[in-house]
């Protein structure tokens, strides 16, 4: 039983690794830094964390895409 606890834990950690890098990649790349410079003020000004701007930006981008 202790294995499989473990075995989670540690998939969930690598998970939580790599969203955290990934989130970084995303908000580094020049798409997102766009997508956030054509936010209105007012928007720019609810102090979303760059967690929330990350998924805020992945959402608008798919449904684009599925356009």
């Amino acid at each position: 039983m202790v294995s499989s606890y473990t075995s989670r834990y540690d998939r969930v950690s690598q998970d939580s690794e790599i969203w955290g890098n990934l989130k970084q990649a995303i908000a580094r790349s020049s798409g997102f830094k766009r997508w956030q410079s054509e936010r209105p003020e007012n928007e720019q000004a609810q102090g979303l964390s760059l967690e929330d701007r990350v998924r805020r930006y992945l959402r608008e981008t798919l449904e684009t895409l599925a356009y």
